[in-house]
């Protein structure tokens, strides 16, 4: 039987407090989910709260096909306000919450010796205990294990000393439009987001860097390779989740040995459709699917 790879997400996990009620959401949780649909043991590790909202999470997760590494503590499961405007999303990021104080279990060190691949990103660092938990993850993968780096920058959360760490640690790493921009005056850089993205591969230990603009297309950088391809025309409902799915097809096309161009276009296509579903964790159509 042909081996599954383990595709860990290590972060925050949260109900996103939509308009018109709440969804699941966190971008470890989402990532996990989709590589999961597109054939890893999805892993997700976060923490909640004793809560009713912690409970829901749980039993959430559980029912999505992720291996839920989720533990429980004392402070109030996470939530974040998302207010839609043209089906783009803002958010108001609670402190003080369950993922802020990430607790690594005897279950997720076990899924973190097999990992194939771990995603994790900034915002979850934003308090030492979390912050201490990733570093501490990234250590006990596999040498061979790639670490990927979804910077996702939010509100304040976020400082040049982190951001460098982080890359240090990374093979893979994910920026959008909004955040090179960030990256350019956190950084002092000077040049256009290509020439930045090239500066970001050779500064760091990155094999591979994805830019994504929204609805003006998106990069794939991999050594001297660049691929750009448009973002396709679709009825967005809203973009959350969009740019998760983009992270795991990319890595679970790394992992699949795909070239470049397929991983792109695999890329591109099931974002675009996430894009055209309510919320971050749609089942994708099976004409998606990696290998199709």
């Amino acid at each position: 039987m042909e081996k599954k790879f383990t595709v860990i997400g290590i972060g925050e996990v949260l109900w996103d407090l939509l308009p018109d009620g709440k969804m699941l959401g966190g971008a470890p949780v989402n990532f996990a989910y989709h590589a999961s649909q597109l054939g890893a043991v999805g892993v997700a590790i976060s923490s909640v709260g004793k809560d009713d909202l912690g409970i829901e999470i749980l039993k959430s997760v559980d029912t999505k096909g992720v291996v839920n590494c989720i533990s429980v503590n004392k402070y109030p499961t996470g939530t974040v306000g998302v207010t839609l405007k043209n089906g783009i999303a803002d958010y108001t990021i609670y402190e003080n919450v369950a993922w802020d104080f990430i607790e690594l279990s005897i279950g997720s060190t076990i899924m973190l010796q097999q990992a194939d691949a771990i995603c994790f990103g900034t915002l979850a660092q934003r308090n030492k205990v979390s912050h201490d938990a990733i570093m501490t993850a990234l250590k006990l993968v596999p040498e061979k294990c790639l670490k990927v780096y979804d910077i996702n920058l939010r509100q304040k959360y976020y400082n040049a000393e982190l951001i460098d760490n982080s890359l240090l640690s990374s093979d893979v790493f994910k920026i959008n439009d909004d955040e090179i921009l960030l990256f350019k005056h956190l950084f002092n850089l000077d040049g256009n987001e290509v020439e930045v993205c090239q500066k970001i591969i050779k500064t760091y230990p990155i094999k591979y860097l994805a830019l994504t603009k929204g609805e003006n297309g998106s990069y794939l950088f991999h050594g001297d390779e660049i691929s750009f391809l448009p973002t396709p025309a679709v009825d967005v409902k809203d973009t959350i989740g969009a740019g998760d799915s983009f992270t795991s097809v990319l890595v679970m096309g790394i992992l699949n040995n795909l070239s470049l161009a397929e991983i792109h276009r695999k890329a591109v296509e099931i974002s675009a459709f996430v894009c055209t579903q309510k919320g971050a964790t749609p089942v994708l159509k099976q004409s998606l699917l990696i290998g199709n």
